[in-house]
Protein backbone atom coordinates (compact mmCIF):
# COMPACT_ATOMS: atom_id res chain seq x y z
CA UNK A 1 0.00 0.00 0.00
CA UNK A 2 2.62 2.44 0.56
CA UNK A 3 4.50 2.00 -2.80
CA UNK A 4 1.28 2.23 -4.79
CA UNK A 5 0.37 5.32 -2.62
CA UNK A 6 4.23 7.22 -3.33
CA UNK A 7 3.71 6.15 -6.57
CA UNK A 8 0.81 8.11 -6.76
CA UNK A 9 1.42 10.77 -4.80
CA UNK A 10 4.83 10.49 -6.97
CA UNK A 11 2.57 10.23 -10.38
CA UNK A 12 0.54 13.74 -9.38
CA UNK A 13 4.39 15.58 -9.57
CA UNK A 14 5.46 14.19 -12.56
CA UNK A 15 2.28 15.35 -14.19
CA UNK A 16 2.54 18.82 -13.12
CA UNK A 17 6.57 18.41 -14.35
CA UNK A 18 5.54 17.06 -17.58
CA UNK A 19 3.15 20.20 -18.37
CA UNK A 20 5.30 22.26 -17.71
CA UNK A 21 8.28 20.80 -19.91
CA UNK A 22 5.88 20.95 -22.56
CA UNK A 23 4.31 24.35 -21.66
CA UNK A 24 7.67 25.49 -22.27
CA UNK A 25 8.60 23.16 -25.52
CA UNK A 26 5.57 24.98 -26.82
CA UNK A 27 6.92 28.66 -26.86
CA UNK A 28 5.26 29.86 -23.50
CA UNK A 29 8.97 31.05 -22.79
CA UNK A 30 9.29 32.87 -25.86
CA UNK A 31 12.99 34.24 -26.80
CA UNK A 32 15.07 31.47 -25.18
CA UNK A 33 18.20 30.63 -26.49
CA UNK A 34 18.53 26.98 -28.12
CA UNK A 35 21.49 26.01 -25.79
CA UNK A 36 19.29 27.50 -22.24
CA UNK A 37 15.85 25.57 -23.23
CA UNK A 38 16.31 22.68 -20.95
CA UNK A 39 17.70 24.89 -18.47
CA UNK A 40 14.81 27.00 -18.49
CA UNK A 41 12.04 23.79 -18.31
CA UNK A 42 14.43 22.51 -15.36
CA UNK A 43 13.81 25.82 -13.48
CA UNK A 44 10.96 26.09 -13.89
CA UNK A 45 10.29 22.67 -12.85
CA UNK A 46 12.00 23.11 -9.57
CA UNK A 47 10.65 26.50 -8.82
CA UNK A 48 7.39 24.31 -9.04
CA UNK A 49 8.48 21.54 -6.36
CA UNK A 50 10.06 24.30 -4.16
CA UNK A 51 6.37 26.01 -3.92
CA UNK A 52 5.31 22.36 -2.15
CA UNK A 53 6.26 21.77 1.32
CA UNK A 54 7.57 17.94 0.64
CA UNK A 55 9.52 16.88 3.86
CA UNK A 56 7.09 14.08 4.63
CA UNK A 57 7.37 11.96 0.77
CA UNK A 58 11.34 13.07 1.49
CA UNK A 59 11.02 11.19 4.37
CA UNK A 60 9.02 8.22 2.97
CA UNK A 61 11.55 7.57 0.28
CA UNK A 62 14.79 8.08 2.18
CA UNK A 63 13.07 5.41 4.60
CA UNK A 64 13.36 3.20 1.61
CA UNK A 65 16.50 3.72 0.84
CA UNK A 66 15.69 5.68 -2.24
CA UNK A 67 16.26 9.33 -3.56
CA UNK A 68 15.13 11.86 -1.53
CA UNK A 69 14.76 14.42 -4.08
CA UNK A 70 17.80 16.32 -2.23
CA UNK A 71 20.77 17.34 -4.52
CA UNK A 72 18.15 16.84 -7.60
CA UNK A 73 18.43 20.64 -8.28
CA UNK A 74 20.00 20.58 -12.00
CA UNK A 75 17.53 17.47 -12.95
CA UNK A 76 14.28 17.43 -10.84
CA UNK A 77 11.97 16.10 -13.28
CA UNK A 78 14.20 13.47 -14.90
CA UNK A 79 14.95 12.03 -10.85
CA UNK A 80 11.32 12.08 -10.16
CA UNK A 81 11.23 9.48 -13.16
CA UNK A 82 14.03 7.72 -11.89
CA UNK A 83 12.25 6.91 -8.36
CA UNK A 84 9.17 6.31 -10.06
CA UNK A 85 10.93 3.17 -11.97
CA UNK A 86 12.73 2.06 -8.99
CA UNK A 87 9.35 1.67 -7.91
CA UNK A 88 7.86 -0.57 -10.62
CA UNK A 89 6.09 2.49 -12.82
CA UNK A 90 7.10 2.61 -16.59
CA UNK A 91 6.68 5.07 -19.08
CA UNK A 92 5.70 5.41 -22.84
CA UNK A 93 8.54 5.20 -25.18
CA UNK A 94 10.42 8.83 -24.92
CA UNK A 95 8.80 9.84 -21.82
CA UNK A 96 12.27 10.38 -19.96
CA UNK A 97 13.35 13.69 -19.04
CA UNK A 98 16.99 13.85 -21.15
CA UNK A 99 18.21 16.38 -18.74
CA UNK A 100 19.47 13.90 -15.88
CA UNK A 101 22.14 14.28 -13.89
CA UNK A 102 25.18 14.05 -15.96
CA UNK A 103 24.08 15.73 -18.89
CA UNK A 104 23.10 18.70 -16.11
CA UNK A 105 26.36 18.54 -14.46
CA UNK A 106 28.35 18.84 -17.99
CA UNK A 107 26.23 21.51 -19.04
CA UNK A 108 26.64 23.68 -15.63
CA UNK A 109 30.37 22.92 -15.81
CA UNK A 110 30.81 23.64 -19.89
CA UNK A 111 29.07 26.96 -18.90
CA UNK A 112 31.23 27.89 -16.61
CA UNK A 113 34.20 26.85 -18.46
CA UNK A 114 33.30 29.81 -21.18
CA UNK A 115 32.61 32.48 -18.42
CA UNK A 116 35.81 31.70 -15.87
CA UNK A 117 38.07 29.42 -18.09
CA UNK A 118 38.67 25.55 -18.04
CA UNK A 119 39.88 24.63 -14.05
CA UNK A 120 43.63 23.11 -14.45
CA UNK A 121 41.96 20.24 -12.20
CA UNK A 122 39.11 18.24 -11.09
CA UNK A 123 39.54 19.59 -7.58
CA UNK A 124 40.46 23.78 -8.27
CA UNK A 125 38.18 26.50 -9.13
CA UNK A 126 38.81 29.76 -11.29
CA UNK A 127 39.71 32.84 -8.26
CA UNK A 128 38.79 36.62 -9.05
CA UNK A 129 41.27 39.14 -7.80
CA UNK A 130 40.37 42.41 -7.52
CA UNK A 131 42.75 44.52 -8.91
CA UNK A 132 44.16 47.79 -6.65
CA UNK A 133 45.42 50.39 -8.53
CA UNK A 134 47.98 51.13 -5.60
CA UNK A 135 49.05 48.04 -4.82
CA UNK A 136 49.05 45.38 -7.68
CA UNK A 137 50.15 47.69 -11.20
CA UNK A 138 53.08 46.35 -11.28
CA UNK A 139 54.02 43.54 -13.91
CA UNK A 140 55.34 40.62 -11.23
CA UNK A 141 52.50 41.26 -9.20
CA UNK A 142 50.49 40.24 -11.27
CA UNK A 143 52.64 37.52 -12.67
CA UNK A 144 52.63 36.10 -9.02
CA UNK A 145 49.28 36.46 -8.53
CA UNK A 146 48.65 34.36 -12.00
CA UNK A 147 51.17 31.51 -10.90
CA UNK A 148 49.22 31.51 -7.36
CA UNK A 149 45.56 30.65 -9.20
CA UNK A 150 44.06 33.95 -10.06
CA UNK A 151 42.33 33.44 -13.69
CA UNK A 152 40.07 36.60 -13.58
CA UNK A 153 41.34 39.65 -12.77
CA UNK A 154 38.52 42.17 -11.20
CA UNK A 155 38.60 46.01 -12.45
CA UNK A 156 36.17 47.89 -10.48
CA UNK A 157 34.78 51.09 -12.25
CA UNK A 158 33.57 52.71 -9.52
CA UNK A 159 37.17 53.83 -8.76
CA UNK A 160 39.98 55.17 -11.19
CA UNK A 161 39.21 56.11 -14.55
CA UNK A 162 39.82 54.52 -18.18
CA UNK A 163 43.28 55.21 -18.48
CA UNK A 164 44.32 53.22 -15.27
CA UNK A 165 41.17 50.81 -16.56
CA UNK A 166 43.65 50.34 -19.24
CA UNK A 167 46.75 50.19 -17.85
CA UNK A 168 45.65 47.40 -15.66
CA UNK A 169 44.18 45.36 -18.96
CA UNK A 170 48.13 45.90 -20.56
CA UNK A 171 49.98 44.39 -17.68
CA UNK A 172 47.25 41.16 -17.54
CA UNK A 173 48.19 41.15 -20.99
CA UNK A 174 51.97 41.46 -20.29
CA UNK A 175 51.51 39.22 -17.66
CA UNK A 176 49.48 36.30 -19.53
CA UNK A 177 52.50 36.57 -22.15
CA UNK A 178 55.30 35.71 -19.78
CA UNK A 179 53.62 32.69 -17.28
CA UNK A 180 51.75 31.43 -20.31
CA UNK A 181 48.52 31.46 -18.29
CA UNK A 182 45.16 32.93 -19.48
CA UNK A 183 43.33 35.50 -17.50
CA UNK A 184 39.91 37.05 -17.80
CA UNK A 185 38.87 40.35 -17.67
CA UNK A 186 36.19 41.44 -15.57
CA UNK A 187 34.64 45.11 -15.45
CA UNK A 188 31.97 46.14 -12.75
CA UNK A 189 29.65 49.05 -13.60
CA UNK A 190 29.64 51.25 -10.73
CA UNK A 191 25.62 51.35 -10.61
CA UNK A 192 24.28 53.64 -8.33
CA UNK A 193 26.13 53.18 -5.09
CA UNK A 194 24.54 55.17 -2.34
CA UNK A 195 27.63 57.08 -0.47
CA UNK A 196 27.75 59.18 2.81
CA UNK A 197 29.49 63.11 2.08
CA UNK A 198 30.36 64.38 5.34
CA UNK A 199 29.79 68.14 6.53
CA UNK A 200 30.55 69.64 9.82
CA UNK A 201 29.36 73.24 10.86
CA UNK A 202 29.34 74.00 7.24
CA UNK A 203 32.88 72.33 6.26
CA UNK A 204 33.62 69.61 4.17
CA UNK A 205 35.25 66.88 6.22
CA UNK A 206 36.51 63.31 5.60
CA UNK A 207 34.94 61.95 8.95
CA UNK A 208 33.61 62.92 12.33
CA UNK A 209 33.15 61.23 15.50
CA UNK A 210 29.08 59.64 16.70
CA UNK A 211 27.33 59.09 19.81
CA UNK A 212 24.81 56.72 20.16
CA UNK A 213 21.33 58.72 20.16
CA UNK A 214 22.89 61.62 18.39
CA UNK A 215 20.63 63.46 16.16
CA UNK A 216 22.42 63.76 12.53
CA UNK A 217 20.41 65.61 9.45
CA UNK A 218 20.10 64.25 6.06
CA UNK A 219 20.36 66.44 3.08
CA UNK A 220 20.42 65.58 -0.99
CA UNK A 221 23.14 68.62 -1.97
CA UNK A 222 26.19 69.99 -0.51
CA UNK A 223 24.60 73.63 -0.82
CA UNK A 224 21.85 72.21 2.07
CA UNK A 225 24.36 70.89 4.01
CA UNK A 226 26.69 73.85 4.20
CA UNK A 227 24.04 76.08 5.76
CA UNK A 228 22.98 72.88 8.68
CA UNK A 229 25.07 74.57 12.04
CA UNK A 230 25.79 71.27 13.44
CA UNK A 231 26.67 67.52 11.91
CA UNK A 232 25.10 67.03 8.49
CA UNK A 233 25.04 63.82 5.96
CA UNK A 234 24.55 64.69 2.56
CA UNK A 235 23.57 61.98 -0.25
CA UNK A 236 23.64 63.47 -4.19
CA UNK A 237 20.55 61.33 -4.88
CA UNK A 238 17.74 63.35 -6.39
CA UNK A 239 14.69 63.63 -4.09
CA UNK A 240 16.13 61.21 -1.77
CA UNK A 241 14.58 62.93 1.75
CA UNK A 242 10.90 62.45 -0.41
CA UNK A 243 11.60 58.87 -0.64
CA UNK A 244 13.29 58.18 3.04
CA UNK A 245 10.21 58.28 5.38
CA UNK A 246 9.98 57.91 9.29
CA UNK A 247 10.64 54.91 10.70
CA UNK A 248 13.27 53.77 8.17
CA UNK A 249 16.43 52.34 8.84
CA UNK A 250 19.50 53.22 7.40
CA UNK A 251 22.20 51.80 7.65
CA UNK A 252 26.09 52.77 7.15
CA UNK A 253 29.34 52.02 6.17
CA UNK A 254 28.50 47.92 5.43
CA UNK A 255 25.96 47.92 8.37
CA UNK A 256 28.93 48.65 11.10
CA UNK A 257 26.32 51.88 12.08
CA UNK A 258 22.61 52.40 12.14
CA UNK A 259 20.44 54.56 11.97
CA UNK A 260 16.02 55.43 11.99
CA UNK A 261 14.66 58.18 10.28
CA UNK A 262 13.08 60.30 13.38
CA UNK A 263 11.62 63.63 11.43
CA UNK A 264 11.91 66.26 9.32
CA UNK A 265 13.40 69.54 9.94
CA UNK A 266 13.44 72.95 7.40
CA UNK A 267 17.09 72.29 6.75
CA UNK A 268 17.03 68.41 6.14
CA UNK A 269 15.47 64.95 7.52
CA UNK A 270 16.64 64.05 10.78
CA UNK A 271 18.16 60.42 11.62
CA UNK A 272 19.59 59.31 14.97
CA UNK A 273 22.15 56.94 15.88
CA UNK A 274 20.53 54.19 17.36
CA UNK A 275 23.57 51.33 16.84
CA UNK A 276 27.50 51.70 16.88
CA UNK A 277 29.42 48.56 15.99
CA UNK A 278 33.52 49.27 16.26
CA UNK A 279 35.05 52.79 15.72
CA UNK A 280 32.46 55.47 16.66
CA UNK A 281 32.62 57.14 13.76
CA UNK A 282 31.33 58.20 9.87
CA UNK A 283 33.78 58.36 7.07
CA UNK A 284 33.18 60.20 3.72
CA UNK A 285 33.05 57.36 0.82
CA UNK A 286 31.17 55.15 3.00
CA UNK A 287 28.00 53.55 1.72
CA UNK A 288 24.65 54.23 2.96
CA UNK A 289 21.77 51.70 2.54
CA UNK A 290 17.97 52.40 3.21
CA UNK A 291 16.46 49.32 4.43
CA UNK A 292 12.56 48.81 3.27
CA UNK A 293 12.75 51.31 1.21
CA UNK A 294 12.64 51.49 -2.67
CA UNK A 295 14.46 54.28 -4.04
CA UNK A 296 13.43 54.88 -8.09
CA UNK A 297 16.38 55.07 -9.81
CA UNK A 298 17.97 53.47 -13.04
CA UNK A 299 20.38 50.40 -11.84
CA UNK A 300 22.22 51.75 -14.97
CA UNK A 301 23.96 55.32 -14.61
CA UNK A 302 24.90 57.86 -16.86
CA UNK A 303 28.69 57.02 -16.15
CA UNK A 304 28.41 53.42 -16.43
CA UNK A 305 26.81 53.83 -20.04
CA UNK A 306 30.36 55.96 -20.38
CA UNK A 307 32.30 53.40 -18.85
CA UNK A 308 30.71 50.81 -21.63
CA UNK A 309 32.42 52.15 -24.24
CA UNK A 310 35.57 50.81 -22.59
CA UNK A 311 33.85 47.66 -20.69
CA UNK A 312 32.57 46.29 -24.47
CA UNK A 313 36.62 46.57 -26.32
CA UNK A 314 38.00 45.29 -23.21
CA UNK A 315 36.05 42.86 -21.01
CA UNK A 316 35.21 39.56 -21.11
CA UNK A 317 32.92 39.83 -18.40
CA UNK A 318 31.02 42.74 -17.27
CA UNK A 319 29.35 42.92 -13.52
CA UNK A 320 25.90 44.36 -13.67
CA UNK A 321 25.52 46.03 -10.10
CA UNK A 322 22.43 46.49 -8.06
CA UNK A 323 19.98 44.85 -10.40
CA UNK A 324 16.49 44.67 -8.96
CA UNK A 325 14.12 43.43 -12.21
CA UNK A 326 14.00 42.29 -15.75
CA UNK A 327 13.47 45.71 -16.81
CA UNK A 328 17.07 46.80 -15.29
CA UNK A 329 18.13 44.41 -17.94
CA UNK A 330 16.65 45.28 -21.08
CA UNK A 331 18.29 48.50 -20.18
CA UNK A 332 21.80 47.29 -20.11
CA UNK A 333 21.13 44.93 -22.58
CA UNK A 334 20.34 47.64 -25.30
CA UNK A 335 23.55 49.30 -24.64
CA UNK A 336 25.71 46.18 -24.31
CA UNK A 337 24.60 44.38 -27.24
CA UNK A 338 24.30 47.39 -29.46
CA UNK A 339 26.97 46.81 -32.87
CA UNK A 340 28.52 43.74 -32.48
CA UNK A 341 26.55 41.49 -30.14
CA UNK A 342 28.79 38.30 -30.82
CA UNK A 343 32.00 40.22 -29.47
CA UNK A 344 30.13 42.20 -26.34
CA UNK A 345 31.32 40.86 -22.70
CA UNK A 346 29.26 38.32 -20.66
CA UNK A 347 27.01 39.39 -18.69
CA UNK A 348 27.22 38.67 -14.49
CA UNK A 349 24.28 39.56 -12.87
CA UNK A 350 24.93 40.76 -9.19
CA UNK A 351 22.82 40.15 -6.78
CA UNK A 352 22.72 42.02 -3.94
CA UNK A 353 19.21 43.87 -3.50
CA UNK A 354 16.60 42.48 -1.80
CA UNK A 355 14.36 42.93 -4.79
CA UNK A 356 17.34 40.92 -7.00
CA UNK A 357 16.77 37.88 -4.57
CA UNK A 358 12.54 37.83 -4.80
CA UNK A 359 12.57 38.15 -8.74
CA UNK A 360 15.85 35.62 -9.37
CA UNK A 361 13.85 33.14 -11.58
CA UNK A 362 12.46 36.41 -13.97
CA UNK A 363 16.20 37.48 -13.80
CA UNK A 364 17.55 33.89 -14.58
CA UNK A 365 14.87 33.18 -17.30
CA UNK A 366 15.25 36.57 -19.43
CA UNK A 367 19.45 35.95 -19.29
CA UNK A 368 18.21 32.85 -21.24
CA UNK A 369 17.74 34.79 -24.26
CA UNK A 370 21.86 34.68 -24.41
CA UNK A 371 24.29 31.41 -24.62
CA UNK A 372 26.61 32.92 -21.46
CA UNK A 373 25.70 34.48 -18.36
CA UNK A 374 26.76 34.08 -14.92
CA UNK A 375 25.32 35.30 -11.09
CA UNK A 376 27.45 36.90 -8.37
CA UNK A 377 26.10 36.59 -4.99
CA UNK A 378 27.43 40.55 -3.64
CA UNK A 379 27.34 39.84 -0.22
CA UNK A 380 28.30 42.94 1.11
CA UNK A 381 25.42 45.17 0.44
CA UNK A 382 23.13 42.11 0.00
CA UNK A 383 23.84 41.45 3.46
CA UNK A 384 22.75 44.87 4.83
CA UNK A 385 20.25 44.65 2.60
CA UNK A 386 18.33 41.86 3.96
CA UNK A 387 19.95 41.40 7.70
CA UNK A 388 22.72 39.14 8.19
CA UNK A 389 20.95 36.59 10.17
CA UNK A 390 19.42 35.84 7.02
CA UNK A 391 22.59 35.58 4.71
CA UNK A 392 23.74 31.88 5.15
CA UNK A 393 20.25 30.85 4.17
CA UNK A 394 19.47 33.31 1.67
CA UNK A 395 23.11 32.52 0.06
CA UNK A 396 22.06 28.68 -0.06
CA UNK A 397 18.61 29.66 -1.54
CA UNK A 398 20.82 31.60 -4.91
CA UNK A 399 23.36 28.41 -5.13
CA UNK A 400 20.21 26.11 -5.21
CA UNK A 401 18.20 28.45 -7.44
CA UNK A 402 21.00 29.16 -9.99
CA UNK A 403 21.98 24.86 -9.95
CA UNK A 404 18.90 24.35 -11.32
CA UNK A 405 19.14 26.94 -13.88
CA UNK A 406 22.87 25.50 -14.79
CA UNK A 407 24.22 28.65 -14.60
CA UNK A 408 27.63 29.52 -12.87
CA UNK A 409 28.04 31.21 -9.66
CA UNK A 410 30.47 33.75 -8.19
CA UNK A 411 31.06 33.76 -4.22
CA UNK A 412 32.00 37.33 -3.59
CA UNK A 413 32.63 39.74 -1.09
CA UNK A 414 34.73 39.15 2.02
CA UNK A 415 36.35 35.87 1.57
CA UNK A 416 39.21 35.67 4.12
CA UNK A 417 39.22 39.56 4.20
CA UNK A 418 40.85 39.74 7.61
CA UNK A 419 43.34 37.09 6.01
CA UNK A 420 44.28 39.68 3.38
CA UNK A 421 44.44 43.00 5.70
CA UNK A 422 46.63 41.24 8.39
CA UNK A 423 47.97 37.92 7.36
CA UNK A 424 45.92 36.39 9.89
CA UNK A 425 42.67 34.23 9.61
CA UNK A 426 39.61 34.52 11.59
CA UNK A 427 37.66 30.79 12.43
CA UNK A 428 35.10 31.91 10.87
CA UNK A 429 36.22 33.02 7.69
CA UNK A 430 38.00 29.76 7.12
CA UNK A 431 34.53 28.07 7.29
CA UNK A 432 32.97 30.41 5.39
CA UNK A 433 35.72 30.09 2.39
CA UNK A 434 35.31 26.23 2.63
CA UNK A 435 31.70 26.73 2.00
CA UNK A 436 32.46 28.78 -0.72
CA UNK A 437 33.63 26.13 -2.75
CA UNK A 438 30.11 25.19 -3.84
CA UNK A 439 30.40 28.25 -6.32
CA UNK A 440 32.03 27.95 -10.01
CA UNK A 441 34.37 30.60 -8.67
CA UNK A 442 35.10 32.55 -6.23
CA UNK A 443 36.06 36.05 -5.68
CA UNK A 444 38.50 38.49 -3.22
CA UNK A 445 39.04 41.78 -2.73
CA UNK A 446 42.62 44.05 -2.73
CA UNK A 447 44.56 43.81 0.66
CA UNK A 448 47.86 43.54 1.25
CA UNK A 449 48.15 39.49 1.88
CA UNK A 450 46.78 38.83 -1.48
CA UNK A 451 49.21 35.92 -2.76
CA UNK A 452 48.64 34.25 0.97
CA UNK A 453 45.18 34.40 0.31
CA UNK A 454 45.17 32.63 -2.98
CA UNK A 455 47.55 29.58 -0.87
CA UNK A 456 44.70 29.21 1.42
CA UNK A 457 42.07 29.27 -0.96
CA UNK A 458 43.91 26.51 -3.07
CA UNK A 459 43.87 24.81 -0.41
CA UNK A 460 40.55 25.07 0.64
CA UNK A 461 39.12 24.01 -2.10
CA UNK A 462 40.80 21.25 -2.45
CA UNK A 463 39.77 20.09 0.86
CA UNK A 464 36.51 20.89 0.23
CA UNK A 465 36.23 18.71 -3.33
CA UNK A 466 37.99 15.83 -1.47
CA UNK A 467 35.91 15.71 1.46
CA UNK A 468 33.05 16.51 -0.13
CA UNK A 469 29.23 14.84 -0.27
CA UNK A 470 26.38 15.59 -0.81
CA UNK A 471 23.91 16.48 2.04
CA UNK A 472 20.65 15.59 2.37
CA UNK A 473 17.95 18.65 2.22
CA UNK A 474 14.23 19.20 3.26
CA UNK A 475 12.33 20.96 0.85
CA UNK A 476 10.38 23.33 3.09
CA UNK A 477 8.39 25.96 0.95
CA UNK A 478 10.90 28.02 -0.33
CA UNK A 479 10.35 31.85 -0.24
CA UNK A 480 12.08 32.69 -4.05
CA UNK A 481 9.72 29.90 -5.73
CA UNK A 482 6.45 31.28 -3.67
CA UNK A 483 7.00 34.50 -5.50
CA UNK A 484 7.15 33.02 -8.98
CA UNK A 485 4.05 32.31 -10.99
CA UNK A 486 4.13 30.09 -13.80
CA UNK A 487 0.96 29.31 -16.29
CA UNK A 488 1.12 26.03 -18.50
CA UNK A 489 -2.04 27.10 -20.17
CA UNK A 490 -0.27 30.54 -21.16
CA UNK A 491 -2.68 33.10 -19.20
Amino acid sequence: MQTKALIKRLGTIEEELSAIKLSVENGRLPDLHPSRQLSAINLVQYLHIRRKNIVGLQDKLHGMGLSSLASSESHIHHQVQEIMLRLGHSFGKNRLNSCNALWAERHLQQNAGILFGEKSTDSSLPIMVTLDSNSHLHEKAISSLLKKGMRIARINCAHDHSDVWGKMVELVKTAENETGIHCKIYMDLAGPKFRMNLVKHGKITKKFKIEHGERILLTETREEAENVPGKCIYCQIPGITSFIKKGCVIMMDDGKTEAMVTGETLTGTEITISRISGNPQLKTGKGINFLNTIIPIDSLTHDDIKALDFVKKQADLVGYSFVRTVDDLKQLHQHLYAGNAEKAPALIIKVETPESVINLPELLLYAMRYPQFGVMIARGDLAVEIGFERMSEIQEEILWICEAAHTPVIWATQVLEQLNKTGVASRSEITDAYKAAQAECIMVNKGNHTPLVLDTLRDLIQRSHRHHFKKRYEMQGLGIARNFKFSTSGK
